[in-house]
């Protein structure tokens, strides 16, 4: 049946032997207004290729059977792949997966279009939007995640999220999605957003060396975002037993490249990917 609503989400799960699996985030879309208002704000196209992970029990693959040529859905259940498979049997434009999406090799596609699993978000991030051709979006995540995707300079909500994401996404629209919608009911707000890549990369993160190296370095300085340039920095080299430069070598080097050692967060997005690069040519002089 389509759009399934909780009673009948709770036979057909008690049909299956399936309960869910917290760990796994499986919370089950049951309103069919939700469904519509992602497929809508998607805007997709039929020659583009979708990417779902965590289809669930399908409620929102049911929609998206119809309006792309091609679908890949990852579900790591295998007793929901398999309730999947029969369901979904007639429909060669879908290819489904047993995979765990964070090992899987993922093939090309233009928007990936999935409630995903909260507790994963931000690895699914790197693994998805990361790269030099990330796809369009459209993500049911948790609010506080949400909000914080959103460059508003506010202190409190700039986070190495919003750095990391900003530096390959764009983030267009957010809609809040009330968490009765689900089956079973999760404890955190959730919102629907809709995002879009960068339509230019900087260079730094089109390397795979140069990509890890950013990701390494915002995660080691966004802890110190209360702290001066400088003293983040040093405190990221400290906590590397491969580098051993002084908090003077660090003074040094924005001083040289003309760097302000203000307060992390005062700093753009935009230049803490270009202090990134530098400081990653500094490193490998």
């Amino acid at each position: 049946m389509n759009n399934m609503n909780k009673i009948e989400v709770l036979h057909t799960l008690k049909q299956l032997g399936i309960r869910p699996n917290k760990n796994l985030g499986q919370n089950f879309l049951i309103d069919k207004n939700t469904v519509s208002k992602i497929i809508l704000e998607s805007k997709i196209k039929n020659e583009q290729s979708i990417l779902e992970i965590g289809p669930g029990l399908g409620a929102l693959t049911e929609d998206l059977v119809k309006y792309s040529n091609q679908i890949y859905a990852y579900e790591i259940d295998s007793g929901l792949f398999f309730y999947l498979s029969n369901k979904f049997s007639n429909y060669e434009n879908l290819k489904l997966y047993n995979e765990d999406i964070l090992k899987a090799k993922i093939p090309s596609h233009d928007i990936i279009i999935s409630n995903i699993p909260y507790s994963i978000t931000g690895p699914i991030f790197e693994k998805v939007f990361y790269n030099p051709h990330p796809p369009r979006g459209a993500l049911v995540i948790e609010n506080s995640i949400a909000e914080r995707l959103f460059i508003r300079n506010n202190y409190k909500s700039f986070s190495r999220i919003t750095v990391t994401f900003n530096a390959f996404m764009i983030p267009v629209r957010k809609f809040k999605i009330s968490r009765f919608n689900f089956f079973p009911t999760p404890k955190i707000e959730l919102s629907l957003v809709i995002v879009e890549p960068r339509k230019a990369i900087d260079e730094l993160l089109l390397s795979d060396d140069g990509r890890s190296f950013f990701l390494k370095f915002v995660a080691g300085i966004m802890p110190y975002k209360n702290k001066n340039m400088a003293n983040a920095i040093n405190y990221f080299l400290k906590k590397d037993k491969n580098f051993n430069y002084s908090r003077q070598h660090i003074e040094n080097f924005l001083h040289e490249n003309q760097i302000k050692n203000d307060k992390l967060a005062r700093f753009s997005v935009d230049e803490i990917i270009e202090l990134s690069k530098k400081f990653f040519a500094f490193l490998n002089k």
